[in-house]
């Protein structure tokens, strides 16, 4: 067979084991002051933190982007090996690494580094062949959408992506200062293309510049009407929009060590749900989105909880309304 013929064939096959889930973004390096002369440092990045979690519950899970080749990506790829993610999907390359530096942690006060970063020279087109058609959600969100010139890349692809079918969830993760009125067109093109929209209400506030979220949260519903919603309000408990039914709930009680990631793995509870059953009511899929945040804050730093656990918390969720 001559070579051209058996690069064709191999391109059309498609693996078994290419993930379902993929998220898009930044993995980047928390890096802590715990003392007046102390740090540690922590894998972080909302889309990888989603694609871990997702992995943990039992989804094929890949995060896609690129990271450094100096200690720090190097700590990324080993704990994404860990989390069994698909490490087709990650990108190592001699960029300097982005760094999120938390200079106080209550409140939360930080700034990024990141100039000329590895996570902004991520190819699309270095991914696996066949991986667009294996793919039923990919994800987007945080500040891979503000960055440029990954920004733009990873908006063409979420467009290209819904464009041939494929599911697509977001979450903004508001940051200051990057995310000001020059985000305003992407966060609208986001909404209006996304099956399922994350937000808390420190979000809306800060993306739609308003003291009331409300009024943010009325603008997505109306960008798009048919989105699953999620309204997530920290201890209080989140709401679940979907069209005309709605769905609000307290998560269950827990011994609360550590909140870091605690918004993603809510995330990836209500992916997870929606993939393995779509047609459960709105109820159902908030249920195990607060268990999944709630298991998340029993353990210090991010370490996203085995559907076990989840399951038992789920029992404990108590739904108010809807």
């Amino acid at each position: 067979m001559c070579a051209a013929r058996l690069n064709a064939c191999m391109s059309a096959v498609l693996h078994a084991d290419l993930p379902r889930f993929i998220a898009f973004g930044e993995a980047l390096t928390d890096l802590i002051r715990t003392g007046p002369d102390q740090w540690r440092s922590a894998c972080g990045g909302s889309p990888w933190n989603v694609a871990v979690a997702m992995s943990t519950l039992g989804q094929l899970s890949a995060f896609a982007g690129a990271i450094s080749q100096d200690p720090f990506g190097a700590e990324i790829w080993r704990s994404s090996q860990d989390a069994n993610l698909d490490m087709r999907f990650i990108q190592q390359l001699p960029r300097p690494p982005l760094l999120a530096v938390v200079h106080e942690v209550e409140p939360p006060r930080y700034f990024f580094i990141g100039h000329d970063s590895a996570d902004l020279y991520f190819r699309p087109e270095g991914l696996p062949a066949g991986w667009t058609r294996a793919v039923r959600w990919a994800h987007f969100g945080s500040l891979g959408l503000v960055r440029e010139p990954l920004a733009g890349r990873l908006l063409a692809l979420a467009q290209g992506l819904k464009s041939e079918g494929r599911l697509i969830s977001y979450d903004p993760n508001f940051r200051a200062p990057p995310m000001d009125s020059r985000y305003d067109d992407t966060l609208e093109q986001m909404c209006r293309l996304a099956d399922v929209i994350k937000v808390s209400d420190e979000d809306l506030r800060g993306l739609f510049r308003v003291p009331d979220h409300r009024s943010g949260l009325a603008q997505i519903a109306a960008w798009n009407p048919g989105a699953w919603l999620l309204l997530t309000r920290g201890g209080a408990g989140a709401t679940l929009y979907h069209g005309v039914e709605e769905a609000t709930g307290r998560p269950p009680a827990v011994d609360v060590v550590d909140t870091v990631g605690a918004g993603d793995t809510a995330l990836a509870g209500l992916l997870d749900s929606l993939m393995r059953d779509a047609g459960a009511p709105a109820a159902q899929h908030l249920r195990w989105a607060l268990a999944a945040g709630a298991a998340a804050c029993t353990v210090a730093g991010f370490r996203p909880p085995h559907p076990s656990l989840v399951a038992s918390l789920a029992e404990g969720v108590e739904i108010v309304a809807g």
